[in-house]
C-alpha cells in the first residue's frame, strides 16, 4: 500500500470532520485567502482530486479536461469561474459529501498503484507518489483556511513530513522558478514532529540553518503564513532568503502573504 495515500486520506478526513457540522450559510463565509469561500475551497480541492485521479486511469481524457481547464484559467477569475461551472451547482453540505464520497475510492486506487508509474498533470508528467503527495499538500495547504476562518487550532500527524520532504526537495526550484541563481547549498533543516520526532536534513550548522517545528516549516514553503508569523530559528543569508520566497506548489513564482494577513480567525 502507498503510505502517502493513506496520509492523503487521513488528511482529507481530519478536513472533512472540520466542514461536516457546518451550516449552508458557513459555507459562505469568506477566509484570509483571496476571499475564498468554504464552497471555493472544497469545490477546488475536489475538481483537482478528480483530475489527479482522471490522470492515473485514463490519459485521454485527461488530455480533454487540462486543455479545457487550462483555457479557462487564462481567463480573469478563471478557477473560480471553471471549478464552478464543472460542479454545475453542486454546492454547501453536498458538496462536502460529494468530496469526501470521491477522495475515499480514489484513495485507494491510488494506494494499489505502482508508485513509479508516470502520470500526465499540467506540467511535466510526475510518479503516481508524487501525484498523491501533492494532492495531501494541496488539501493541506488549503484546509488551513478553513481551519483559520472557523478559529479552530489544528492539530497535525506526521503525516505532514510528505509536505517537509516536498520543501526541502523544491528548495532550487524555488530560485530556478524566480530566474534567481539557486545557492550552491541548501541550508540544513531540523524540525519537531507532532509526535515528537526529530526531523533533520543536512549536518546541523550554527552559521546557516532553519530549525523549529514542522508545521511552521510546513506553513512558510505553502505561504499560509509569511515567515515573521512562526517561532522558525532561521540564521544565514542562503536559510533566510529561501524562507522569504518558499514555495513547494507548481505555477508562476506567488509571494508569501504579508506578516500578519493570514492568521486564526476569532
Amino acid at each position: 500500500m502507498l503510505e502517502q495515500a493513506i496520509d492523503f486520506k487521513d488528511e482529507s478526513e481530519a478536513l472533512y470532520a472540520v466542514i461536516a457540522p457546518l451550516s449552508t450559510t458557513d459555507w459562505k463565509r469568506e477566509s484570509l485567502f483571496k476571499s475564498w469561500t468554504l464552497h471555493d475551497v472544497i469545490g477546488h480541492l475536489h475538481v483537482w482530486n478528480y483530475a489527479a485521479d482522471l490522470a492515473l486511469h485514463d490519459e485521454g481524457a485527461f488530455g480533454t479536461f487540462i486543455a479545457g481547464a487550462m483555457e479557462a484559467l487564462a481567463q480573469p477569475n478563471g478557477m473560480r469561474t471553471f471549478t464552478n461551472e464543472w460542479l454545475d451547482g453542486l454546492t454547501g453540505p453536498a458538496l462536502g459529501e460529494a468530496w469526501r464520497e470521491f477522495f475515499v475510492p480514489m484513495s485507494e486506487r491510488f494506494a494499489l498503484a505502482d508508485p513509479k508509474q508516470r502520470v500526465k498533470w499540467a506540467g511535466p508528467d510526475m510518479s503516481v507518489r508524487s501525484s498523491i503527495t501533492a494532492r495531501l499538500m494541496e488539501t493541506w495547504t488549503h484546509g488551513q483556511e478553513v481551519y483559520d476562518l472557523f478559529g479552530l487550532e489544528r492539530v497535525n500527524g506526521d503525516r505532514i513530513k510528505n509536505i517537509c520532504v516536498l520543501g526541502v526537495n523544491t528548495f532550487g526550484w524555488t530560485f530556478a522558478n524566480r530566474d534567481l541563481p539557486e545557492p550552491p547549498e541548501a541550508p540544513p533543516v531540523r524540525r519537531h514532529a507532532p509526535s515528537g520526532a526529530l526531523w533533520e536534513w543536512k549536518s546541523p550548522s550554527d552559521s546557516n540553518r532553519i530549525e523549529g517545528a514542522a508545521e511552521e516549516f510546513c506553513q512558510v514553503v505553502t505561504q499560509v503564513r509569511n515567515i515573521a508569523d512562526t517561532d522558525l530559528q532561521v540564521s544565514g543569508p542562503t536559510a533566510i532568503r529561501w524562507m522569504e520566497i518558499a514555495q513547494c506548489f507548481a505555477g508562476a513564482p506567488e509571494d508569501p502573504p504579508a506578516a500578519g494577513a493570514r492568521r486564526r480567525q476569532v
